[in-house]
């Protein structure tokens, strides 16, 4: 039994008592697309704070593809922004390719390799280009990621169009587009030149409308349901949406009779094995299984992504170590502390209630050493 702080001071007894997590398939589900956003593993005993752990991040990649998951690389889930340079995500693409073996995957291409400063549109359409072909020479699928130097540099819709529609006209294949909320980046505001979210959503299905041939589908990450499901609809034909929401994505994957949203989220790399069970419950036609499987993770994920937003990551490796993926709970740039220990505390209490933990004594006794540096026990 552990003594967990909880908010308000208080403490609480907790002991396992969450089902284990169903085993998952090893296929790859066939009614949606699904994609989890792979977090990366830090080198614990490098002098510097920036060193990944590549063997051990490889590693988890093999445990979402065994799941039936696709590994969407490189995303801001993989501390893009946040700790992850340039020089290292170049390096997780090459090896992530590496051994991917024609299993499905993805990766994020940004605008992070150009010097701080102001940027001009196309500076930023030429570091979209460099990392278009890294990761299209790599076998995945790129995902143009929100620009923070775009952001800084457009006045209006019109910058967001041209430098697009630069980059969409010479992409030589399908891509992904992703639109980055600023819940999740708050450099991010006003993108694609509007503060409304739901101005920029029709600003966005309109460069979609524009470019449909090239763009095979578009990430959205914004957190609120009903902007997601207008957006969806207003796609043109063969321009797919892929929920970021890790609010309501019970929901989106769902559907409706007029449609649905696959799935690119970072919460799936929690929640991999569960995630992937529910998924091939909607393949058979048991959308009351799949919804029973996977409703019971959002307290869970809506904690994790919890304002600030941006510091979910802290809850993902957090929970990738309680799991036996990861022997340490340290992440780059020293990202571990952006928590409190109530926090990682109740994500405890919720994971096993989701059953998310693979091994509910291993996730005690590794919760233990936290409580006693954080002088709870």
């Amino acid at each position: 039994m552990l003594v967990l702080p909880a908010p308000g001071g208080e403490l609480l007894n907790w002991s396992p008592s969450g089902p284990r997590p169903p085993a998952p398939p090893n296929t790859p589900p066939s009614s949606r697309v699904a994609y989890a956003a792979a977090h990366v593993v830090a080198d614990a005993l490098a002098d510097e704070p920036y060193a990944v752990d590549w063997d051990t991040t490889l590693a988890f990649r093999e445990h979402l593809w065994s799941c039936g998951l696709g590994v969407a690389e490189a995303m801001d889930t993989a501390q893009r922004g946040m700790g992850l340079d340039w020089a290292a995500t170049r390096e997780l693409v090459t090896r992530t390719g590496s051994i991917a073996a024609g299993r499905r995957w993805c990766a994020g291409v940004g605008t992070d390799q150009l010097p701080p400063g102001p940027a001009t549109v196309a500076s930023i359409v030429d570091a979209w280009r460099e990392q278009l072909d890294l990761v299209a020479g790599a076998g995945a699928v790129p995902v143009v990621m929100a620009s923070r130097a775009l952001a800084a540099a457009a006045t209006g819709p019109d910058d967001y169009h041209a430098a697009y529609g630069k980059l969409l006209s010479g992409a030589g294949g399908p891509v992904l587009l992703h639109w980055l909320g600023e819940q999740f980046d708050p450099a991010l505001a006003g993108y694609w030149g509007h503060d409304d979210v739901r101005a920029a959503a029709r600003e966005l299905a309109a460069l979609c409308t524009e470019h449909a041939s090239t763009i095979a589908g578009v990430k959205v990450s914004v957190l609120d349901a009903r902007v997601e499901v207008e957006f969806r609809r207003a796609l043109p034909d063969g321009v797919a949406c892929y929920t970021g929401d890790d609010f309501h994505y019970p929901e989106l994957i769902a559907g409706d009779a007029r449609g649905h949203s696959e799935a690119l989220l970072g919460i799936f790399d929690p929640l991999a094995p569960v995630a992937a069970a529910a998924l091939t419950r909607l393949d058979e036609g048991d959308e009351a299984g799949f919804r029973a499987l996977l409703d019971p993770t959002v307290p869970l994920s809506r904690e994790i992504f919890r304002a600030p937003t941006r510091h979910y990551k802290t809850g993902v490796v957090f929970l990738a170590h309680l799991n036996g993926h990861q022997d340490h709970f340290r992440m780059i740039a020293g990202q571990e502390s952006a928590r409190t220990i109530t926090h990682l505390a109740t994500l405890l209490r919720l994971a096993d209630e989701a059953g998310v933990l693979a091994d509910p004594d291993l996730a005690e006794a590794r919760m233990r050493p936290l409580l006693r540096v954080a002088g709870v026990v």
